[in-house]
């Protein structure tokens, strides 16, 4: 029997938080514009194919009995003592059909839903890190107060639509329990969706309980108003783990949405060559959508894209790499070609928030946005290859994302802002500041920069000569000092106290 309703969040902020910060307001973004195809459809075909070739000839390895089962039964070739198993594109192509084009993401914030498919563009929270760094603490392990400091900070910020799966480790604590205290402090610092962990049936399943316990209403109604998705994570080349296999089997069940990604890194976990780790990722994506439509035939699931290249001189991961960007645009038209929503990252490798991670994060950045991305995953915060969360990084990703949130707005086009009539008014040689065209858009011509810093050079000095990182430090601390928590109700909060204390007596206690 459902719950009565008894939950909400805050209405959404304007574009200036009490503290002056400047920001854009809560929306669903849209891509108004054509998404960049560099690939022509003969090479598209070719791609196509020789993934198919890769599952029907190399097949995939898989660790769990319940995945062989559903591929069997399916009619695919398995090889129970290899473990790998074997499709056709028929099996393939039966499993696209029912696959849905697009769907909606409820958080317990009504105001906040998100839509993952057609041109809907989402942002979201780094994800993952065992690190933890900020220019005032420095460099430390992950812990569950940092956990804390970045969900306020994903909550306090309107374009950060999601929460990533743990934006940092708290290592301090039980690995068996820790998520039970990270999906509570996500529940109970936000009202967005976030990612649960997708390793292992009880970590799923209990990032669906208690999201359904924050909207106050039951798992059987979640599984038809989705409000949590999972990363499932291919082990490539060409391994699906059993962990992994669970997680998305749970997920699919309860009709939760998953995002199958492989992770396909440019001479370490594919060839070398683009195509051939286009068809690999290609190929283990396909893989993972067609297992959660053999588990419940319209189960969402999005389509994930996380090719890169290593640096050949010493094998570390690369990322904000021309390689990587043409991934993200080609991952993009791979997913529109089988329908199906789309994410990809703008990473990047910088082991410091300086000019490499600027620009890295802008080249990758720009090739989710031409891709045509419905979730960019990492896109706040992501620092040192994702081995480190950093304040600072949030920040100036927090610029970037409203940089493209105000580039994708299509431009309003009509005799007005053609000015006409403000040109001839202005004398030749004179200047536009005080034409009433001018004046009667003062305040909303441009984008306002929270970051950047437009004074001149002497006002500049006299105002301390501050760069953009001691800007940026400055700011998450500012916007954690004016955090707002979001309403929720004492009884939802005794239920979710409730569970999470009784789940983590049957878990028991593991050494962290």
């Amino acid at each position: 029997m459902a719950r009565e309703r008894r939950s909400g969040g805050r209405k959404s902020k304007s574009n200036r938080s009490a503290s002056g910060i400047e920001q854009l307001p809560w929306q669903q973004v849209k891509n108004t514009y054509p998404a960049l195809e560099l690939l022509n459809p003969d090479q598209m075909d070719q791609l196509h194919a020789t993934s198919i070739r890769i599952l029907s000839e190399a097949g995939i390895r898989v660790m769990g009995d319940n995945v062989m089962d559903l591929f069997e039964k399916a009619g695919a070739i398995v090889d129970r003592d290899s473990k790998v198993i074997r499709l056709d594109e028929n099996i393939v192509q039966e499993a696209l059909k029912t696959v849905p084009a697009s769907f909606t993401l409820n958080s317990r914030n009504p105001e906040k839903q998100i839509t993952m498919g057609g041109n809907n563009i989402n942002f979201g929270l780094v994800a993952g890190p065992p690190n933890v760094h900020d220019r005032i603490n420095g460099r430390r392990q992950g812990n569950h107060k940092d956990y804390c400091n970045f969900i306020k900070l994903a909550h306090h910020f309107n374009v950060v639509n999601l929460i990533g799966n743990q934006v940092v480790a708290p290592m301090e604590m039980p690995a068996n329990s820790r998520h039970l205290d990270t999906y509570l402090a996500n529940l109970t610092y936000s009202d967005l969706s976030f990612h649960c962990t997708g390793i292992g049936r009880g970590r799923a399943v209990d990032g669906i309980n208690m999201m359904a316990i924050s909207r106050g209403i039951s798992t059987d109604e979640m599984r038809s108003s989705p409000g949590v998705i999972s990363i499932i994570s291919v082990n490539s080349p060409r391994l699906f783990d059993d962990m992994m296999g669970d997680g998305l089997i749970a997920m699919a069940e309860y009709n939760q949405p998953v995002t199958v990604t492989p992770f396909t890194l440019m001479g370490a976990m594919t060839p070398v060559t683009l195509p051939a780790a286009l068809a690999q990722q290609n190929a283990e994506a396909l893989f993972g959508v067609v297992l959660t439509q053999l588990v419940n035939p319209g189960a969402p699931v999005v389509y994930g894209s996380f090719t890169s290249n290593v640096d050949m001189r010493s094998g570390a991961p690369a990322f904000g790499t021309p390689e990587n960007a043409k991934g993200n645009i080609i991952g993009g038209q791979l997913a529109r070609r089988y329908n199906i929503p789309y994410r990809t990252s703008n990473a990047n490798a910088s082991n410091a928030v300086d000019l490499q991670a600027t620009y890295e994060t802008m080249m990758s950045s720009w090739g989710a946005v031409l891709g045509g991305a419905n979730i960019v995953y990492h896109a706040a915060g992501w620092l040192e290859g994702g081995l480190t969360a950093s304040y600072e990084k949030f920040i100036l990703d927090v610029e970037i994302i409203q940089n493209m949130v105000e580039f994708l707005k299509p431009i309003k086009f009509d005799t007005d802002e053609l000015g006409l009539e403000a040109i001839k008014s202005v004398p030749t040689g004179g200047h536009f500041f005080g034409a009433d065209h001018t004046m009667e858009r003062y305040e909303t011509a441009f984008y306002k920069p929270m970051l950047s810093d437009w004074q001149n050079y002497e006002s500049w000095e006299a105002a301390g000569s501050k760069d953009a990182l001691e800007r940026a430090t400055e700011l998450w601390q500012q916007a954690l000092k004016d955090y707002e928590e979001p309403v929720m109700d004492e009884g939802i909060k005794e239920e979710l106290d409730a569970y999470v204390a009784h789940r983590r007596e049957e878990i028991g206690f593991e050494e962290p």
